[in-house]
């Protein structure tokens, strides 16, 4: 049996296939969060879902049957291509190729390891949510296992940083900033904001004060290193994209802000939540603007990827033609977080501030967009997967 390509050409960028599995079952989990009641709690579990089951209408089986596929299929797919990155990577290390990269520009990509490990971890929490009765009879004794895996996955990704940054700004000379045309040193900075959402979920469902209060500050502490760190790395490759051009296999970064701001968005409400505990309050005007604001921000600069990637015939080249590139599956991030902040936006913003209706004609086709964005990214990684795994002679591009 012939290798398969993804293994022929193993870069660390493909760990972002788990990514992206793993982000495609947090889009399934929202018609559960925002459809199904779940009195008394921050979030539906299993309970609440059998209850919608036995009461709902023909329509509302349907969203849960497909909700729970989802999860389950995506969850499953999430930990398969993570064990596959895993054992490539190890096997990787091996290698003088290994060397090399840890000696350039691509040292970042390494960061896609700790991000599909945090990404990993919030899957497997939504599918005991979703599947294990009586989980949340147990769920304070979870969370602080949660923020140790939580706070190892936040070590191994700062260690790297700080692997990286000691090596580049030590010495002179040794970052190519001609190669710097694009947003790939955003990566970090997407791991970073990725460990902090997962800290910050202990803070918006916990009941013990010393949890809430840990949560609260670590998952600060990484939300701040992801938007210092954004900024960095933002305001150098602008200036160096606009002296090259945008490295054609890297056009999908320019997407990766997308991500960012859901992840920060959703990390930032969770605190805000967990601010009850101490008698802090957010009302939902607030909330509905500062979304507003967010998927704002996300439209402009998935409009300034799409230009890009059109302009280079990213999409005909990568996408739907012969050529491969690991960094293609950095397109499923965005449309996975758009679709999960529109659903934030509706269900928290517009039907908590009184804007529309839940359930009626707007809210439906306000969310039909978020359905699209979602069932849009099914197809991309079903497509890309194809492209990469399957056996197959062809060469692939060593892209990283």
């Amino acid at each position: 049996m012939k290798p398969s390509r993804a293994a022929d050409h193993y870069v660390p960028t493909y760990f972002l296939a788990s990514l992206g599995a793993g982000g495609l079952s947090v889009t399934f989990f929202m018609y559960l969060m925002f459809w199904v009641p779940h009195p008394g709690r921050p979030v539906p579990v299993f309970e609440d879902i059998l209850a919608a089951w036995g009461t709902g209408s023909l329509p509302m089986r349907l969203g849960l049957a497909v909700a729970i596929a989802g999860i389950a299929v995506f969850v499953f797919l999430n930990l398969k291509l993570l064990i596959w990155n895993l054992s490539q990577h190890a096997a990787l290390k091996q290698t003088e190729r290994y060397t090399q990269l840890r000696n350039s520009n691509a040292e970042s990509t390494l960061l896609a390891m700790p991000l599909a490990l945090a990404m990993s971890v919030n899957g497997l929490f939504i599918a005991g949510l979703v599947f294990v009765p009586n989980l949340w009879s147990i769920v304070e004794y979870l969370f602080p296992f949660a923020m140790i895996a939580f706070g190892v996955i936040g070590w191994i990704a700062l260690s790297i940083i700080g692997d990286f940054l000691g090596r580049v700004l030590s010495k002179g000379g040794v970052f190519d900033v001609t190669s710097h045309n694009s947003f790939a040193q955003m990566l970090p900075a997407f791991a970073l904001s990725m460990v902090g959402v997962g800290f910050a979920a202990p803070a918006a469902m916990s009941q013990v004060p010393w949890v809430v209060a840990t949560a609260l500050v670590l998952s600060t502490f990484f939300a701040v290193a992801a938007l210092v760190y954004s900024l960095v790395a933002l305001t150098s490759a602008f200036n160096s994209m606009l002296h090259y051009g945008t490295h054609e296999e890297s056009g999908p970064t320019l997407l990766i802000v997308i991500p960012i701001v859901t992840i920060l968005s959703i990390l930032f409400m969770r605190q805000n939540h967990g601010l009850h505990t101490f008698d802090g309050h957010s009302d939902p005007a607030s909330t509905m603007m500062f979304l507003a604001r967010m998927l704002s921000l996300q439209v402009v600069f998935l409009g300034l990827g799409l230009v890009v990637l059109k302009r280079q015939g990213y999409f005909k080249d990568f996408v739907f033609g012969a050529k491969t590139s690991a960094g293609s599956y950095a397109l499923v991030c965005p449309g996975v977080a758009l679709s999960v902040l529109i659903q934030f936006f509706v269900n928290s913003g517009l039907v908590q501030a009184g804007v529309i209706a839940k359930f009626g004609v707007t809210y439906w086709a306000i969310t039909a967009v978020a359905i699209g964005f979602q069932f849009a990214m099914v197809a991309l990684v079903a497509r890309l997967n194809a492209q990469h795994f399957s056996r197959s002679s062809a060469e692939a591009v060593p892209a990283e």
